[in-house]
């Protein structure tokens, strides 16, 4: 039981160092964004966000049911 223990320990240490491996040794490191729409590959070829092809889907149909605003 305590084998298990520490050796899921172990895997989780190191998934956790190699998930923080750029964060730590480059300078302002951070990870990009992977949102849809900060893609410049993914505008080019059209495709976007699922919320956004929702809210422009709502803007286009006249039955559709106007979103609150914020």
């Amino acid at each position: 039981m305590m084998e298990i223990l520490l050796l899921s320990t172990l895997i989780i240490a190191i998934g956790m160092a190699f998930f923080c491996i750029k964060l730590i040794f480059r300078k302002n490191g951070s990870f990009s964004s992977q949102h849809i729409h900060d893609s410049q590959a993914m505008r080019e070829r059209g495709i976007h966000c699922v919320m956004d092809q929702d809210r422009e889907m709502r803007r286009k149909s006249r039955f559709a049911v106007n979103e609150k605003s914020k």
